[in-house]
């Protein structure tokens, strides 16, 4: 409580222990409070303080005894670089996509391990990657919710370990932080697209600190860091020539025997990510409405949705598929993309065998819910040791799903097609398309061996 009912008495000294103390006596709302100063410059110094509130009219509080102009303030508590996390992640959360979210925890994990203290008594490297990735960085935070006792653990250990906010601005601390995002769990090299996004992520945490007036100066600005080369190009051994893909594409039919018929509901969805050029999220996607599939010659389908995995904790949803628009697309863009004749009739088999989905989906498990990309994957890793070669099986050719749209671009390219038009039809930019998928087909080296011998034999 407050009270202006302050009654201020005269200094007076106080023997003890052959030794004189000074007393300042008061009272508020007649409860007394006195302070005893070692000299009496000091009372008189308190004692004036007094009368001055008294006089302005001041309230003084009736548990301290002082007004509030000389209240004994305890300092801020320091800000430490987990506890500003929790105050980022909660800022940036309601209106982040699911793989944004899933971005915020991956890199803030990173940079929150690197910066935990090494030696006897800390937790296993393993151990904080995992609670941090799992508990740490997810709405509703590991303060409100019941976590396992063993992740709790590990957290509490973190948070109290954790350096203060401003240490960032320590040029070694800051290089020690980037340089651990070039890692990866192993301790290899991370790929570039994995650094850059985590370091997109630790730049804009920085950028909401310098807005919270943590830093004076930008301290990312103070170590000079080369990030990796932005695109990396595709391995060229990845992708397959239209016979090795049409004979896997034959493989995943097999998948699974007939009665069950696993590998064939999914066969127009691989071969939508060859002939087409599609995204395994576009593919998952794709709907009968979007589509024009005539008897005969090319089709078109209309792409504006995507449901890429991302997880349950994610979504807004708790669906493990987001549903959202094209990658890196405004939501309600569309991109109209030419289907081949053999793309159509697959399709159109595949619709007249197991029909559609409810919402019109042409691909979806026989529960008719989404194709899950671990289903996918597995499913594909079969049609493998069915569709190649012995000698092939155990090389990167056509090894993931993603590789049949790398295999389809660069068979474009390969055929003659304008950059500009492959590029519209798989929804890439052309810088991105020529430095990444302008590859070679397997075996195209035969081919551009045959043209060279010829030269030479015109000139025989």
């Amino acid at each position: 409580m407050k009270s202006t009912d302050v009654r201020i008495w005269s200094i007076r000294a106080k023997p003890r222990k052959g030794k004189i103390s000074y007393e300042v006596r008061w009272s508020v709302a007649g409860r007394p409070f006195s302070r005893s100063r070692s000299t009496q410059g000091l009372a008189k110094k308190l004692h004036a303080k007094l009368l001055m509130a008294e006089d302005a009219g001041e309230q003084f509080d009736t548990e301290s005894g002082y007004p509030a102009s000389m209240e004994e303030k305890e300092p801020a508590p320091v800000r430490t670089w987990y506890s500003f996390t929790q105050d980022y992640v909660r800022m940036k959360w309601p209106h982040a996509s699911p793989n944004y979210r899933d971005e915020i925890s991956e890199a803030l994990t990173w940079v929150t391990k690197s910066l935990a203290p090494k030696g006897p008594g800390s937790p296993a490297d393993a151990d904080i990657h995992r609670e941090l990735r799992h508990w740490a960085f997810i709405l509703p935070g590991p303060g409100e919710r019941d976590i396992p006792e063993e992740a709790r653990s590990v957290l509490d250990w973190v948070e109290k370990n954790s350096p203060p906010l401003a240490a960032l601005s320590q040029p070694s601390i800051m290089r020690g932080v980037l340089d651990g995002l070039k890692l990866m769990l192993d301790g290899e090299a991370a790929g570039s697209s994995t650094v850059r996004r985590k370091r997109k992520i630790l730049v804009n945490a920085i950028n909401y600190a310098m807005e919270l007036r943590e830093f004076d100066e930008n301290p990312l600005d103070a170590v000079s860091w080369t990030l990796p080369p932005k695109v990396v190009e595709v391995d060229p051994r990845v992708v397959a020539n239209p016979r090795q893909a049409a004979n896997l594409l034959g493989a995943v039919s097999y998948v699974g025997g007939y009665r069950r018929a696993r590998g064939r509901r999914l066969v127009g969805m691989f071969a939508g990510m060859y002939y087409g050029g599609l995204r395994p999220a576009e593919a998952t996607a794709v709907t009968v409405q979007d589509c024009h599939l005539p008897a005969e010659g090319w089709g078109m389908a209309n792409l504006h949705r995507t449901r890429p995995v991302v997880g349950k904790r994610w979504t807004k949803s708790g669906e493990v598929h987001d549903d959202r628009g094209l990658k890196n697309r405004d939501p309600e863009e569309v991109r109209p993309t030419p289907l081949p004749p053999q793309l159509v009739a697959i399709w159109r088999d595949s619709i007249d065998t197991f029909g559609t989905a409810d919402d019109g989906r042409l691909f979806f498990n026989e529960r008719g819910g989404l194709v899950g990309g671990s289903t996918y994957s597995r499913v594909w890793s079969e049609a493998r040791e069915f569709g190649l070669p012995a000698d092939l099986v155990d090389t990167p050719l056509a090894d993931r799903p993603y590789d049949l749209r790398h295999s389809a671009l660069s068979t474009w390219l390969n055929a003659g097609v304008d950059p500009t038009e492959v590029a519209a039809r798989a929804g890439n930019t052309v810088e991105v398309l020529l430095a990444r998928y302008a590859k070679c087909l397997h075996g195209r080296h035969v081919v551009a061996n045959k043209r060279i011998d010829d030269l030479f034999l015109e000139y025989v």
